[in-house]
């Protein structure tokens, strides 16, 4: 990668003035170099002669120069650099040789041989998805995109809450509420369902006593009721497979939460939870009967910063009273499974295609044994992720707790003109509603795909390239990743369906057009070779070379920080690039070296968006 490689020399070249000076090696820390905004201050900068200034007690302009000197001494790294300017009152700026640059084949830093699970979608299995469950799925599928694209061995879990609450009410709601109506999936007919069951929960305290009921039915397994909730999860599971399928988005397993109860999963963990001192029965109290896991200082903190419920208080309960395990136990035990620290392993069968599910019966196959976990899960779960930490830290297991990392992000919630549109009672004036299952409120995933296809079909003009289902698939998913984690996205429908500025339709529109070009060319009879020389470039080149430069130093940290939305930064500003560069530079009516330069820097930008569209899972279409 170019700027690792440049900012290693720089650093070689410092260390060897702290020799020369006999300098404390030990305050150098890492040096950083930037690519400046602004093209005249070079391809990359650095301000190291200031802060070694300090240090050294030297003048900036004088470590600069000295500093010049060394990377010129090492061959202005490999020739990689065709020249160093100096600016006051230190900075580098260092120029790249494109030649150079061109002739090279540049990789990605060897990966860490490490089995990767990351855990995402996970949605209660009891009504149909909607938009706020698809941004945490698209976070997720890149993820796993991006580390595979990097080397990892990565494997895909989507865990299956079917003893919850939720499950629980859909049950309450199938085996005592009439609803008739015509839906056209089982899904949706639960989300009509769902909501009308907890509105009926305030006025029939009766009723609400059966979700008791069910939750220990449904977690006992083998009645009628048991196998109702069974079927309709495994049911409504299906339908949110067949939904992010149209994304691209795959899983290599699915686990449910009753093979981790029923399987004996939890009883291993029990045990080895009650060798600690953190485990233990309260005796008094509000939580006299309970099973808890005291918390240390750190997940204190977080729980004390939190609303305090029923599942989170400042002793965690894993067992209720009752008998019930909360949610939290049961992920203790998928954890300490995931890791291959328990003497268990589940029991596989076939799902659809290529997707296995747990089992209580079934085959042997190589699931779980990972070295590094990453789970997908919104910020409102922060203190649950870190109680598993903490557990699995009580246990002894502090390699595993380190290597645990909860990638969170921001709610999806409606916009007021979105919010109206559902009907509901925006006269309050917020700037955003939030969606609510249990009312009913919220844009089902399956209903917001024809409703993008259906913007996308009446804007086209020609309909014979891409399909505008698969158009309007990537428009939404990019719209769900261009935002940084920690952002709420405010889903509005107008800006959602809109296809121009920075959106997945301009990405996919701009790697077409360099297909186009390429193939007119091939059909000329042009030949694509790499330029012997690259003579002086417009600042369109310029620029888009540039930036080409740059995407495994972007790919490279993306998989370091988990930031799907850098890679969409980078792919935008890269259409943008050479959507500039394709208006100010005739390609196809250049001559001679001229145009053997454009168009090998337009296949180079092919390759290169290609990459990152692959990484976002968003099409490459040669035609739209």
């Amino acid at each position: 990668m170019l700027s690792t490689l440049i900012a290693k020399k720089v650093t070689e070249a410092a260390q060897s003035l702290f020799e020369e000076w006999e300098a404390d090696r030990s305050m150098l820390n890492a040096i950083q170099i930037e690519q400046p905004a602004n093209l005249e201050y070079g391809d990359y900068s650095s301000n190291i002669a200031m802060q070694l200034a300090k240090i050294l007690r030297k003048p900036p302009l004088q470590i600069a120069e000295l500093l010049k000197a060394k990377i010129a001494q090492q061959g202005y790294i490999d020739s990689l650099l065709s020249r160093i300017e100096i600016v006051t009152p230190g900075f580098l700026n260092l120029y790249i040789n494109w030649d150079e640059w061109a002739s090279r084949e540049f990789e990605l830093p060897e990966c860490p041989l490490e089995k990767v699970i990351i855990e995402h979608t996970s949605i209660n299995p009891n009504k149909s998805a909607h938009i706020g469950h698809l941004r945490n799925s698209c976070i997720g599928d890149t993820l796993v995109r991006l580390l595979r694209r990097v080397g990892y061995d990565v494997e895909v879990h989507n865990y299956i809450d079917d003893l919850g609450n939720q499950l629980a009410d859909t049950v309450v709601g199938l085996l005592n509420i009439p609803l008739s109506s015509g839906h056209g999936r089982f899904g949706d007919y639960c989300w009509d369902l769902y909501a009308a069951t907890n509105k009926k929960y305030a006025g029939d305290s009766k009723l609400l006593e059966k979700r008791t009921e069910a939750l220990h039915v449904l977690e006992k397994g083998g009645s009628n009721v048991s196998w109702i909730g069974m079927l309709a999860a495994e049911r409504i599971v299906r339908e949110h497979v067949e939904d992010m399928n149209e994304f691209g988005i795959e899983y290599d397993l699915l686990v449910w939460e009753s093979n981790i109860v029923r399987e004996g999963f939890w009883s291993s963990a029990f045990k080895l939870l009650q060798q600690t001192s953190l485990f233990y029965r309260e005796t008094e109290g509000k939580l006299a009967g309970c099973w808890v896991l005291k918390q240390a200082g750190e997940v204190r903190a977080i729980a004390s910063s939190q609303q305090d419920t029923a599942d989170h208080t400042m002793d965690k309960v894993l067992v209720r009273s009752n008998g019930i395990l909360t949610y939290t136990a049961k992920d203790i035990a998928y954890h300490l499974w995931k890791y291959g620290l328990l003497d268990k392993d589940f029991s596989y069968q076939p799902f659809a295609g290529d997707l296995w599910t747990t089992a209580s019966k079934g085959t042997d196959r190589s699931f779980g044994q990972a070295d590094l976990v990453i789970n997908v899960i919104d910020h409102r779960q922060e203190y649950p992720q870190n109680m598993v930490k903490q557990s699995l830290q009580a246990l002894g297991y502090v390699k595993e707790a380190e290597k645990l990392q909860h990638v969170s992000y921001g709610i999806v919630s409606l916009s007021p003109s979105a919010a109206g549109e559902l009907g509901i009672d925006i006269s309050v004036g917020k700037s955003s509603y939030a969606m609510s299952g249990r009312l009913g409120i919220g844009i089902k995933v399956s209903e917001f795909i024809d409703m993008m296809e259906r913007t996308i079909e009446n804007r086209r003009s020609n309909s014979n390239g891409l399909a505008s289902r698969v158009i309007a698939t990537a428009a939404i998913r990019y719209y769900l990743l261009r935002f940084s984690l920690q952002t709420e996205v405010v889903f509005d429908l107008q800006q959602a369906t809109e296809i121009s500025g920075n959106t997945g339709v301009y990405l996919l529109y701009a790697y077409a057009r360099a297909c186009s070009v390429l193939n007119k060319a091939q059909n000329d009879n042009i030949i694509l070779v790499k330029p012997d020389k690259i003579a002086a470039m417009e600042p369109a080149e310029y620029a888009l070379i540039r930036h080409i430069s740059t995407w495994l130093d972007t790919l490279y940290t993306a998989s370091k920080e988990l930031t799907p939305s850098s890679v969409c930064n980078y792919a935008h500003q890269l259409a943008t690039l050479f959507n500039n560069f394709y208006s100010a530079c005739p390609i196809l009516k250049s001559e001679g070296e001229i145009q053997q330069f454009r168009i090998w820097l337009t296949a180079k930008f092919k390759d290169t968006l290609g990459d990152a569209l692959q990484v976002l899972g968003l099409p490459a279409p040669e035609r739209m």
